[in-house]
């Protein structure tokens, strides 16, 4: 039942609860964490560990999406980005990082964002990316805008993609535009050969009609990031992170029930900080998590330590800061794998999941979706 709150006379809200605010409970049993698994699987990939980029140029280049890979997770790239705009990135980079350093104005290094997201889309430096990842041999994801993806995804399906995210702030089955034709989620989802990943959505009813459109996965959130997205402030709108995946798992499950067994993966983005965020987002009943500042204390982050989302280069309504996320440098494989000298749970994200699991018990993700949660008093 719904837990609704008179918010003034005649208007009720629902009340709703944020990563931080519940808690894992241990079960009777444990087990060792080298007998956990953490592999999941969309459609014919399968991957080591629940991790999905997010599809910011502040963590992701071909390089990064290949080094993810091969890591056992799954890269994403921006095909709408700066690699999709500029030959030469590390120029562009170059501007950002001395906006945020010639200037304390927050306004500047957006505005620097607005600028280089506004030279035309390449195609062929589009394809010249996704080749590179291609090669190198580990799955190919890119994500396009619901605005874009009509337009892009024939050219993005020739250059060799494999997964297709489709993802805005908050995405629905068909986006309407006026003097154009409308994106239809199950029409376009139908005439393609590869999983699409849609999102994001904040409760049951999308989830729903997402998964109702074909979308292999969908994702729940925005990429809320403290300190950095600004999606609340600006438009209003908000994602409580451990009541929207409890929902959309619940749309999951009517979902298999309604199709006899078509399984619909749940993907996390937003509010995900810390490895105990990553086992709280499986424990409300994710498949995979969506990590974006988390990354950018890799060394080989192309942000240098900055981090921002796709919404800072919106030409008119940026609803991300350019931020210094990170007060520490290591590579990609410690802050996945460890090992870990940090006890803040910023590194070693998956040793962390791993150990989690096997202290409630659980031995593979499935089984984890179903552990005891509490909520903080």
């Amino acid at each position: 039942m719904r837990d609704l709150v008179e918010i003034g006379m005649g208007r009720t809200a629902r009340r709703a609860y944020e990563l931080d605010d519940i808690e894992i409970i241990p079960s009777r049993r444990t087990r060792s964490s080298k007998d956990v698994s953490t592999t999941w699987q969309i459609d014919a990939y399968r991957f080591d560990i629940p991790l999905i980029t997010h599809p910011t140029d502040a963590i992701v280049s071909p390089g990064v999406a290949v080094a993810v890979g091969e890591l056992g997770g799954l890269g994403v790239l921006n095909a709408e980005g700066l690699w999709a705009r500029h030959g030469d990135v590390d120029e562009a980079l170059f501007r950002l990082v001395q906006a945020t350093e010639d200037s304390d104005d927050p306004a500047a290094a957006v505005k620097v964002l607005q600028e280089l997201h506004a030279a035309p889309l390449r195609m062929d430096l589009v394809a010249e990316a996704i080749k590179q990842v291609r090669e190198s041999g580990v799955t190919v994801a890119v994500r396009v805008s619901p605005q874009r993806a009509a337009e892009l995804t024939p050219d993005l399906l020739a250059a060799g993609v494999e997964i297709l995210v489709v993802q805005g702030t908050i995405i629905s089955a068909e986006h309407v535009s006026r003097g154009g034709e409308p994106l239809n989620l199950k029409s376009f989802i139908a005439d393609l050969d590869i999983p699409v990943i849609a999102g994001g959505v904040g409760d049951y009813r999308t989830a729903m009609h997402l998964m109702r459109t074909g979308a292999a996965g969908v994702i729940v959130g925005y990429g809320y990031t403290p300190g950095v997205t600004t999606t609340d402030s600006v438009l209003g709108i908000g994602v409580p992170m451990a009541t929207a995946i409890a929902d959309a798992a619940a749309a999951r499950r009517d979902y298999l029930d309604e199709t006899g067994g078509r399984y619909v993966h749940v993907i996390a983005d937003g509010g995900i900080t810390t490895s105990g965020d990553v086992a709280k987002s499986i424990a409300c009943g994710a498949d995979a998590v969506m990590l974006g500042e988390p990354l950018a204390a890799a060394t080989e982050a192309p942000g240098q330590g900055l981090y921002w989302t796709a919404s800072s280069a919106h030409p008119s309504v940026p609803r991300s800061l350019v931020a210094e996320a990170v007060d520490q440098e290591l590579d990609l494989r410690k802050l996945l794998f460890g090992p870990s000298s940090d006890p803040r749970g910023v590194t070693n994200l998956f040793g962390a999941l791993k150990r989690a699991m096997a202290k409630t018990g659980y031995s593979d993700l499935k089984e984890f979706q179903k552990v005891g949660l509490t909520i903080r008093g």
